[in-house]
This record gives C-alpha cells, structure tokens and sequence, in this order.
C-alpha cells in the first residue's frame, strides 16, 4: 500500500519522460496498491541540496530539528599507499548498507543509527543524519537501504538491522530540505532493494518487482522473479526510454524489459544461478557473472547476444579485475554474437584453438588486465571513478580507496588513497 503525507514527492525535472505503459498487463495484488493523490499544494521542485562544496553551506539551509552532524571540510589523512589495500581499521559492525548515486560520483552508508553521504573524489563525507536521536520513526536509527537520487534533496530509505528506524517492508521518500518523510510506500513483506531514475522508483521484493511513477507514486508495473534475496535489480539513466533489468523466474536467467519499444527479452545467461548483473548508463549492454564465480558475461541487452566474456578466477578471491571491453559501444545492435552452445563453457578463440584439447577451458577466455587485491571476506562496491583509469571501492568495513590502472601495460593497480570512512569513535 502506498500512502503519502502532506505532500508526495515532485519529479526531478519539470519535463519527466512520459508514462511509459508496461509491457505486460498490470493485475492488481495485495502487496502494493496505488496512493492516492494528495490533495494539498505539491512539494518545492528538487534541488541539488548535496553538492560537495567544502563550506558545507548546503547544509545550513536544513530544518534545525534534525539532529545533524557536518563533515569537516578536509578528509582524514589518508593510508600509505602501496599495491595492496592496507587495513589500517577494524571491520565496522554498524555498518548495514553501502551505495554509490547513479554517476557514482558520491555514496551512501546506512548505519544502525541512520545515513550518510559521502564524495568520492575529492573523498569527505558531506552529511549524516542521526535518526536515532530523532526518535519519529517509532523505532530505533537502523538503515538497511539508502538509494540516493544523483545529488538531489531526495533520498529513498528502508528501515535495517536488529533495531531499524522505520519498517523493513516500508520505502520511506525522504526530503533532505525538510528533513523528513514525505511519502512512503508498503508492502506485505520485507524490502530487498530500491533504484531510483528522475522519473521512476523501482522496489524490489524477494519474488516480485514493483514500479512506480515518481511524479505522483503511481503503480505502473509488476514483475516476477525468481528468488531473490540480494535485491539484484539495474535500471538505465540516461533520459527517454528506459531499460530495467532483473532475475527471471529460471535459473540462470535475466529479465530485460524495453519499457520504450514495449519489449520484454529473457536471457538465460548461466547455468547456475546469477550471482550479480551491472547496466550499461545508456542500457545497451549487460555484465553478468554467476553463483560460480569464473566467468563475466557481457550480453546486447536489444538482442541478448553475447558479446565477450571474461575470465574471473575463483581462487583470486578479494581481488578487483578490470578487463578490456572489445565492442564498439555505439553499435551494439550490429555486433555479431558470441558462440555459446554451452552457457558455461568459455568461447574458443582462433590463436588458442589448436591446444583447446590440452589447456583448461577457463584459459581460452580474455583475462583481466589491470587487478587490484582486497581482503577475501569483506563485501565490497566497485565503480569506476570521474578522473581516467581510476576506480573507486568502498567496503563494507567501512574501507574507502581510490586506485589508478594503467590500460596499455597493465598489471597491480596504484593505490591512491585509503580511507576509514567510518571514524574508530563512530563504531561500537
């Protein structure tokens, strides 16, 4: 059921993309209904309230109710560099939920006593909110998920951990410049995951995907799954059509849906079950990778063709790998597929094919160029930054680097900076 109080939130830019229709009949079900239209005078239009400007006086303008706690200006000194992380911190067991914004030039940390938002490059934090001490959600602070909406006043919260602020099965619309709820939307189960896009809020459910209109809350499309725990769900963000991607109903599977061409397209990328997916900003092209763990597919998200595949080596645990995308961008429709007769064996490449009977299979498959090695346990987010050949990694041991690669010659990547993004007297 979707409720909104006093107002609902507005989109983020006075000409949204039309109401697509979904591509399939919509039946009503008793998880999520449509909310009904305020009747009060709309909310103030969106504005880019976490800008990272080092005054902070962003921050200022906010509502003095909320209990706030401003970032210095200046970043803590950052690690020694070297070719591997170092681990200058213990793990951060308040810590419930990490981030990027769709242009990964910021991210997010849901905490057991709220949010905050942090820079990538320059690296500080901007903001935090100490739900908490606020105490209005009739619970605790903890924050489960946290989806930011590039740099704007909108954030989407889900209630977390052993004593969540606000309920698991609930999306709370949370405004920024008035440092509260402004709309919410239930369901009768708990929230795996949220993605947000100018005009649309994406819920992912463990067997179900639900869309909405941003502009007013509208329910527009239901979607099956598989199971799905980990909330998997990608959306593409550039302007016009839009392109979702999440898990089919088998396993192995993908669900692309064109909402722009009204065209739904399955793609049975594994064998075994899907262990993540990424998309492509113009929703052109798909990476997938199984619970397997030693290939990396990239897929024509039109077509469903495979186009390359990579080898990701399972005993490499802890380590990032960049590789080296072989396909003109611009003209995926064009591309010729990859011959895949069995989705997990690697395609055999002409200069290799005389010793395929000797080799192991995985070694017929491109390898990474440029790797860069973690700690194996920890969970961590991985995008590549707004300077060239640079990666940012945040963990969830509250680790923050920035690393550098070389693409010609390859090879360990440059740490460049390490942060502890979660100060020692931050943790418990």
């Amino acid at each position: 059921m979707a409720t909104t109080p006093a107002a609902a939130p507005a989109p983020p830019n006075p000409n949204p993309v039309p109401d697509d229709p979904p591509s399939q009949e919509v039946e009503e079900e008793e998880e999520a209904t449509e909310p009904e239209t305020p009747s009060s005078p709309p909310p103030p239009a969106l504005t880019t309230s976490i800008e990272p400007t080092p005054s902070g006086d962003d921050e200022s303008e906010s509502d003095d109710s909320s209990s706030v706690s401003s970032a210095a200006s200046s970043a803590p000194a950052p690690a020694a560099a070297g070719g591997a992380a170092e681990r200058p911190f213990p793990a951060a067991k308040d810590l419930l939920h990490i981030s990027f914004n769709q242009d990964y030039g910021c991210f997010a940390a849901g905490t057991k006593s709220g949010f905050r938002i942090y820079n990538c490059d320059p690296f500080r934090e901007i903001f935090r909110r100490d739900l908490a001490a606020e105490g209005d959600g009739g619970g605790g602070g903890g924050i489960g998920v946290v989806e930011m909406l590039f740099r704007c006043n909108i954030l989407a919260l889900v209630g977390g951990g052993d004593n969540p602020h606000y309920p698991p099965n609930k999306v709370m619309i949370w405004d920024d410049h008035q440092s509260r709820c402004i709309g919410e939307l239930s369901f009768r189960s708990p929230v795996r995951g949220v993605r947000l896009r100018r005009d649309r809020i994406i819920v992912v459910l463990e067997n179900k995907i639900f869309v909405y209109n941003f502009a007013d809350l509208k329910l527009v499309h239901q979607i099956e799954t598989a199971p799905n725990p980990k909330g998997l769900c990608a959306v593409s963000q550039q302007p016009g059509s839009i392109v979702l991607v999440c898990p089919g109903v088998q396993k192995g599977q993908i669900r692309v849906e064109h909402y722009g061409a009204r065209k739904t397209k399955f793609i049975n990328a594994h064998t075994s079950r899907v262990a993540c997916f990424a998309l492509s900003q113009d929703g052109r092209l798909i990476a997938t990778a199984s619970t397997k763990g030693t290939l990396v597919r990239i897929y024509n998200a039109a077509e469903g063709n495979l186009l390359q595949e990579y080898l990701s080596v399972s005993s490499d645990k802890g380590t990032i790998h960049v590789f080296n995308l072989k396909i003109n961008v611009g003209s995926t429709a064009n591309d010729k597929p990859m011959p895949a007769p069995d989705p997990e064996v690697p395609h055999i490449s002409p200069p290799l094919s005389f010793i395929k009977g000797v080799l192991p299979k995985y070694f017929h498959s491109e390898w990474s160029v440029a790797q860069f090695r973690l700690h194996e346990g920890e969970q961590y987010i991985v995008a590549f930054g707004h300077e060239k050949n640079t990666v940012a990694v945040v963990g969830m041991d509250g680790s923050f680097y920035r690393c550098q690669f070389d693409p010609v010659n390859g090879g360990e990547m440059l740490q460049l900076e390490c942060y502890n993004f979660l100060k020692p007297s931050d943790q418990p």
